[in-house]
């Protein structure tokens, strides 16, 4: 019996951690990490502040443990879907078209969170910077390892320039996602899409079909 209540505690301090962080990656997509506060958190939550204080610890762990679990939440709508696919154009492909969904049907309501916070603390310093800088290094590392197989598998030519090709991507992708939360135009992911595909049949060992041609990424 004491397991089966201990058990129980656990789970509800995970169910109130899931909300809670549920919560701040909310605010922090739109206002940035600096917009939590465990006060404020607890309040709109109907949480005590003690309860909220305790999962934490101080408001730094809390912006930290928001960033692990937005990384998390990317993850699953940008990278995993792309991983389902095998390693090739298609992939990459696939890829880009995870975060232009992932962005445009705002799936934290600030757009791209990453894009937030790394605005936010790109000339801070301190353990936040150096996690939001790590998940940045991370992303453009897996846009290199996905046309570093493209080019293994035969799909892109050799002699392409790698970090260069995951520059134009990553930035018609960023682009897209700065005009649609900052001027609420949609149409730049429609125009991202097209560049996508524009450069990758640039990028191509062989012609692609004609369904590659019909200007989606």
């Amino acid at each position: 019996m004491a397991g089966a209540r201990t058990d129980g505690r656990v789970e509800r301090g995970n169910q109130t951690r899931r909300l809670v962080l549920g919560r701040t990656m909310a605010i922090a997509s739109v206002e940035g990490l600096e917009g939590l506060s465990i006060g404020r958190v607890a309040t709109e939550l109907g949480l005590s502040k003690s309860g909220v204080f305790a999962l934490f610890g101080s408001k730094e762990q809390m912006q930290l443990a928001t960033l692990r679990a937005a990384k998390a939440v990317f993850v699953e709508h940008t990278i995993r879907p792309a991983e389902r696919i095998p390693p090739g154009i298609e992939r990459v492909r696939r890829l880009c078209e995870g975060f232009l969904a992932y962005s445009r049907s705002r799936v934290f309501p600030g757009g791209c969170f990453f894009s937030v916070v790394a605005a936010e603390f790109g000339a801070r310093s301190g353990p936040v910077h150096e996690a939001v800088a790590r998940a940045r290094t991370e992303w453009v590392a897996y846009i290199h390892g996905v046309l570093e197989e493209a080019v293994a598998a035969g799909d892109l030519r050799g002699d392409v320039d790698v970090p260069q090709l995951a520059f134009e991507l990553k930035s018609f992708m960023e682009m897209a996602n700065a005009d649609s939360t900052l001027h609420g135009d949609d149409t730049g992911y429609d125009r991202a899409a097209a560049a996508i595909a524009a450069r990758l049949r640039a990028a191509a060992a062989e012609p692609l079909t004609p369904a590659d041609r019909s200007g989606t990424a």
